[in-house]
């Protein structure tokens, strides 16, 4: 039984139930189509965390984000 873990930094507009149905479908094909597995064996699991709990080349995501904000044309 195939297990797929997609860990998302929460965002300021959250994910909702219908993109994240749409991931769980979309990675399920993707395992059934690339590596044989059956359907109803994958599992799909979404850890939603928060962006202060995260980080990337020595900051938080929440840093990077502010960054990014402040640097956008």
């Amino acid at each position: 039984m195939p297990l797929v873990n997609i860990r998302l930094a929460r965002r300021d507009i959250p994910t909702t139930a219908s993109e994240k149905a749409a991931l769980i479908e979309g990675i399920t094909d993707l395992m059934h189509r690339v590596l044989s597995k059956r359907r109803e064996s994958v599992v799909v699991i979404i850890d939603e965390v928060d962006p202060e709990n995260w980080g990337e080349g020595g900051e938080s995501v929440v840093a990077i984000r502010q960054r990014r904000q402040t640097n956008s044309p």
